[in-house]
């Protein structure tokens, strides 16, 4: 069984990747990103997925967020059919899920406890995961988190940030929503405890009924008269 740096085993597990250039292998084949290399790797996501106030059709409360995992954005519902569009990274295959949820805590540069059956997966991979990581700038989970919970109890998933914004628009994760460090910043300001979270599932099922976007971006009277 192959024990390596937490920071490397806490990047695989949350499905992390970097182009083959960066590649390093560890002795069980396993390619894993050398923490060295790391800082190279800073470059931004594709342009649609930068943050934009676009036009928005929905039936949700002002306050809402709302995760469309299959085109990889994430909205915060502004009302008078406005609202904030951020691109993040989602659940790889076999990850995914949908459903509503609320927020039942936040935390800023969260430290991070892996749960037990992320333990176990990845000690059967030859993966030891450390029993906790302390919050900063090597934390995957970046510079905030917002716990998702459903039912009053802690779901496990969570929106937070990254220091990996390559990573966003891409199906790489272990079911958290991810987002770019100052994009988090920026909406964990906005949404406060119990702000409901609505997730659209992967095949992007029931998306009609909860969103449309209307446009792809607001236009300047829009954005000064608000209508």
């Amino acid at each position: 069984m192959t024990k390596m740096p937490w920071a490397l085993a806490a990047l695989l597990t949350l499905g992390l990747a970097l182009p083959a250039p960066a590649f390093a292998s560890s002795s069980d084949g396993a390619r894993v990103v050398p923490v060295a290399s790391r800082q190279l790797h800073t470059r931004k996501p594709a342009e649609q997925f930068q943050r934009r106030r676009v036009e928005i059709k929905t039936g949700e409360t002002p306050g809402t967020i709302i995760v469309d995992t299959q085109r990889h954005f994430l909205y915060y519902v502004e009302g008078k059919g406005l609202a904030t569009r951020y691109g993040v990274g989602v659940g790889r295959e076999g990850f995914g899920w949908s459903g509503n949820m609320k927020i039942g805590r936040k935390e800023e540069w969260p430290g991070w406890t892996p749960p037990a059956t992320m333990v176990r997966r990845e000690r059967a991979k030859g993966h030891i995961l450390p029993a906790y990581m302390p919050g900063g700038q090597d934390n995957p989970l970046g510079a905030r988190a917002m716990y998702l919970y459903r039912n009053g109890h802690d779901s496990m998933f969570r929106i937070h940030g990254t220091n990996q914004p390559w990573s966003i628009g891409q199906s790489m994760s272990s079911g958290c929503i991810r987002m770019m460090n100052e994009d988090v910043k920026h909406l964990y300001s906005r949404a406060d405890k119990g702000t409901k979270v609505v997730v659209i599932g992967p095949d992007g099922r029931g998306r009609d009924r909860i969103y449309q976007e209307t446009r792809g971006h607001v236009g300047l009277l829009k954005l000064i008269f608000g209508s």
